[in-house]
């Protein structure tokens, strides 16, 4: 049976990742090309609890505690026990008005669909942010958060919680003291998804559990009849409510490559998958970036030339380098960077350090000796003048994310049979002809108007985004 790696398992590895650091050297392989509480603690709103968000505020359980947001409380029942003095509430429209002013920050682990409207929220009320990742569920979205973060400056942190861990930060410290050379190339893989993807939306009816408000669940979607398909978790798959497993972990397993490589915007991306179906994510899929040059980046001064990254999931993984000894695994889940003088693997399963010693490669880098959440905490209670960002500020997580759910946007559009040419400054596909088309279902659309819906969405049932 296949093994499957949860996210606690590829974080903890991530958190280790000297440990999984495997520099296979030119012999083998060949060269190949806001504003502080009063008191010391900060007063948090958890808002989406019933998963990953429970583990962030029992990160911060330092801190006051004082409200639990969650559309479905029968998920909640155990997490209102375990925080007693936090308020209740279904809707964080109501729990912002009714107690916006005991609120300093807000934690966000709800479905992708509603990350904007409610952080966006939040940030014009000038509470900080720390927002679970994929960021958003758009590019635009993206790109109004991290302009709203700057304007009210607040502090933010997107949950991809390796990125504050020791590996994170000595693959950057590798390429940047030139000891791969200049990297060509990156191959980034995940055995993701482990929940259903490339299925049908179902046609039956099923009656929501009472603990559920599926209104407030559907949110800015549009409606659909409740299904157990849809939640909890499984929404993941769906169009409507996630980005698949490219948006689910690119921001982990991309990150440190954005981080290193200073990869900004894409000139062009290229998909290809699985069944494209209108409602759900394909089962797997590859997606092709390709960044120009970008200057020099660290100490050394290391070249950034033009480079391809390919990502790939659902069990899809790149070729193994040529001359990889059989007991190097290449894993689940990881990253490979073709420089100029050597590659290095990084994945869950690579455990051997081959050829090269890293232990003499100096840090650029400040070091984070607590957790994610806490390193976020921690910028929260800084004065905004003063601030040390954390990792994943917005800064650079928004723009990451736009890169992240522009691939997504070019998995749905596959089927125009070409290479999409990508203008990120402007958030658009250049090279989408007004009168082309696009089947999409049973319907065929406007291929310019569906992009432009991908970029930037139209929100249902009366919400609206924040944007000022």
């Amino acid at each position: 049976m296949k093994q499957k790696m949860t996210r606690r398992d590829f974080l903890q590895k991530n958190a280790l990742m000297v440990a999984g650091l495997t520099i296979v050297p030119s012999s083998v392989l060949g060269k190949m090309v806001g504003h502080t509480a009063p008191s010391d603690k900060l007063n948090i709103a958890g808002i989406g609890v019933g998963g990953k968000g429970v583990h962030n505020l029992r990160n911060m359980s330092s801190e006051n505690i004082v409200a639990i947001c969650d559309v479905d409380w029968g998920l909640c029942s155990k997490i209102f026990e375990e925080f007693p003095n936090a308020k209740k509430f279904y809707d964080y429209r109501e729990m912002y008005d009714k107690i916006g002013k005991e609120i300093d920050a807000v934690v966000i682990a709800t479905p992708d669909h509603t990350h904007a409207l409610i952080a966006s929220q939040a940030i014009v009320m000038n509470k900080h942010v720390y927002l679970q990742k994929p960021l958003t569920h758009s590019v635009y979205e993206s790109r109004l958060l991290n302009n709203l973060a700057k304007k009210y400056r607040v502090c933010t942190q997107m949950g991809d919680e390796g990125a504050s861990g020791r590996g994170f930060r000595q693959v950057a410290d590798i390429i940047w003291s030139g000891m791969i050379g200049e990297v060509t190339a990156v191959e980034a893989f995940t055995d993701r998804p482990i929940w259903p993807q490339g299925i049908n939306r179902p046609k039956e009816t099923q009656t929501p559990p009472s603990t559920l408000n599926w209104d407030l669940f559907i949110g800015p979607a549009k409606m659909r009849p409740y299904h157990r398909a849809y939640h909890p978790f499984v929404w993941r798959g769906w169009w409507d409510y996630g980005t698949g497993a490219l948006g689910d972990m690119a921001c982990h397993i991309i990150h440190p490559i954005y981080h290193a490589l200073n990869l900004g915007y894409p000139d062009s991306i290229q998909s290809s998958s699985t069944v494209v179906l209108p409602d759900c994510a394909p089962h797997a899929e590859r997606v092709r970036y390709t960044f120009p040059a970008r200057g020099t980046i660290g100490s050394a001064k290391v070249p950034l030339p033009e480079m391809t990254l390919d990502w790939c999931d659902g069990g899809l993984k790149p070729p193994r380098p040529k001359g990889l000894p059989d007991n190097i695994k290449l894993g689940l889940g990881g990253t490979i960077y073709h420089g100029t003088k050597d590659t290095l693997i990084v994945s869950d399963r690579t455990n051997l350090l081959s050829g090269r010693d890293i232990s003499n490669v100096a840090s650029q880098q400040r070091v984070i000796d607590i957790s994610h959440e806490m390193d976020w905490v921690r910028a929260c209670k800084e004065s905004a003048n003063n601030r040390v960002k954390p990792v994943s500020d917005f800064d650079e997580a928004a723009p990451l994310n736009e890169m992240i759910v522009a691939g997504v946007a070019s998995v749905r559009l596959q089927s125009l049979g070409k290479t999409l040419q990508w203008d990120g400054a402007n958030m658009r596909f250049t090279n989408i002809s007004a009168d082309e088309t696009i089947r999409v279902g049973e319907e065929t659309l406007n291929a310019k108007a569906f992009a432009e819906e991908l970029i930037k969405h139209t929100y249902h049932n009366g919400y609206k985004l924040i944007e000022s």
